[in-house]
């Protein structure tokens, strides 16, 4: 493991096949959404302008990645009813697939036999994981390294078991 933790950017930069994130918290406290999710909160209206401050450095460097040959999934494992935070992030998810990530959700209750690390995570060309750390109140914790094998095994294992039986994004309903 490393302490000196390149940014997210660096690391999809260098991907050459694949990326895969899998989400598991029912709420997450980033600091470079509160404002959004404010708005949000209070409005119910989402930026979903792809080339908004917000999400254009996110759209630019995934789209980068896709037409690189890159397959970029997310899956996003959510308790429902489904808190304010997971209809926050459902409401924007339409950019995420526009830039063109492939998205699919998965109930809690449908994970339950499924072996899951203990942290999010974004696993690069099926060897060099991300760990998303974040503390109690879903604020970033940080971010770690690591290209152990055993890790790695577990997390492509997880991520398609989850997958495999995760709704795809047009098809899912939030309740």
């Amino acid at each position: 493991m490393s302490a000196n933790v390149p940014s997210f950017e660096e690391l999809m930069e260098a991907a050459q096949s694949s990326a895969v994130h899998l989400e598991m918290r029912d709420q997450y406290g980033v600091a470079d959404e509160a404002d959004d999710f404010d708005t949000w909160l209070r409005t119910g209206q989402r930026d979903v302008d792809a080339a908004s401050e917000y999400w254009s450095p996110w759209v630019d460097l995934i789209s980068r990645a896709v037409t690189r040959g890159v397959v970029v999934r997310r899956a996003r494992i959510v308790s429902e009813p489904v808190s304010d935070y997971i209809r926050y992030e459902y409401a924007g998810t339409q950019v995420n697939i526009d830039a063109g990530e492939r998205v699919r959700w998965l109930p809690r209750r449908q994970a339950s036999d499924i072996a899951l690390p203990g942290n999010d995570f974004w696993l690069l060309d099926e060897r060099l994981i991300r760990w998303n750390h974040f503390t109690g109140d879903g604020a970033s914790g940080g971010g770690e390294i690591t290209e152990d094998r055993a890790s790695a095994k577990l997390c492509a294992e997880a991520f398609e078991a989850v997958w495999a039986r995760a709704t795809p994004h047009e098809n899912y309903r939030i309740s």
